[in-house]
């Protein structure tokens, strides 16, 4: 398999499980990736009602160790107050604001794990060796695979073989054995639901990842369901929602900047960050719900009552869970609040829509 420019994919460990279970594989981010299995709309579903095992492999691990004070100095979260074993949500920037990408650390200790999205691990590694001081030290963890089990039953299964799993705190990350495997577990999520984020060296992971699909709740699940159930959960898929042009701010994402950090004001982009922050953004990323059956897709434009173009969808699809077509989109700020009657072009016809509160499913996260 190849990519559009007839570049060979990677592939993940495992590969050839997926085509055992007869995936769809389809090119995303230089890997060959299993679209579905069984259909998008049944997998979706099932990790709503029970527990879907994705593979997330693809993405960037890596390890940092060193002054974690270089570290934070480069991302706009509070990196330095967090806790062991703690986890956060945080943003790269760049010197005009704009988000390089957006990365999930958790503090181990003497050292800080990061997970970051496969179409930038590479830029992000590049960037981070850069700017960070002499004394920090990033170590890729590419002899690692990762797994994502995610649904409402999630922890059910998992403290079957780990029982201390049903313990963790959402956003904290526990050394847990499944199995005969050791892994480090974090539990967060992608879709909204309750689930954790499995890291296993490679050559241990197809044999994890056969021992959760043998548990009778568990089915696998593909990027498609992954991408409807984010896009219902208001979470924003880099390259789409987020690039180097768009702020945390417009992208309201401003929650991810702890006091401490716009008190200091000394993360790349600063300025204008924080004077978005006081005066508010020209434009903000707005959940979209239409009329009707069909989607709008990335780039489909965004209309006022007089037809005068306000924005640009960035994310869209049928939403499984609402019943309806759903969107992420950048609009003019004074076109951003919720009950806002839009039109958003499909087909090279308007569509009658409005502006709704995000998430479009409330999240059902461990508490």
């Amino acid at each position: 398999m190849t990519d559009a420019t007839s570049q060979p994919l990677c592939v993940t460990p495992l590969d050839a499980l997926h085509r055992r279970l007869g995936a769809k594989m389809v090119p995303f981010a230089g890997y060959a990736m299993p679209l579905q299995y069984k259909g998008i709309i049944a997998e979706h579903q099932h990790t709503r009602q029970a527990v879907s095992l994705f593979d997330v492999s693809h993405m960037g691990q890596a390890q940092l160790t060193g002054d974690i004070g270089g570290f934070e100095r480069l991302v706009v979260g509070d990196i330095n107050g967090m806790a062991h074993g703690r986890m956060r949500y945080t943003l790269l920037t760049n010197e005009h604001g704009g988000i390089i990408d957006d990365l999930m650390v958790t503090h181990g200790g003497h050292y800080l794990w990061l997970v970051v999205n496969a179409a930038r691990k590479a830029q992000d590694f590049d960037h981070l060796r850069r700017r960070l001081p002499a004394d920090c030290e990033l170590a890729v963890c590419s002899d690692r695979a990762l797994l994502a089990l995610q649904g409402p039953l999630a922890a059910t299964v998992l403290a079957r073989f780990a029982p201390a799993a049903r313990l963790m705190l959402f956003m904290s990350s526990e050394s847990l054995r499944i199995g005969d495997v050791k892994c480090e577990v974090s539990r967060s999520g992608y879709t909204g639901e309750d689930g954790f984020e499995i890291s296993v060296p490679a050559e241990q992971v197809a044999r994890l990842a056969e021992l959760l699909l043998a548990e009778p709740e568990v089915k696998p699940a593909g990027l498609g369901a992954r991408d409807t159930l984010r896009l219902e959960a208001g979470l924003c898929l880099y390259g789409q929602d987020l690039d180097e042009t768009t702020t945390p701010i417009e992208a309201g994402l401003a929650w991810t900047i702890q006091k401490r950090r716009r008190e200091a004001g000394d993360f790349p982009g600063a300025g204008v960050i924080l004077s978005q922050l006081r005066q508010g953004p020209r434009r903000r990323r707005v959940g979209i719900q239409l009329g009707g059956r069909a989607p709008a897709r990335g780039g489909a434009p965004v209309i006022d009552a007089s037809g005068g173009e306000i924005g640009r969808v960035t994310s869209g699809s049928f939403g499984p869970s609402v019943g309806a077509p759903i969107a992420l989109a950048y609009v003019n700020a004074e076109c951003a609040a919720v009950d806002t009657p839009v039109g958003v072009i499909v087909r090279d016809k308007p569509l009658e829509g409005r502006v709704v509160k995000l998430p479009f499913v409330p999240h059902r996260y461990a508490h």
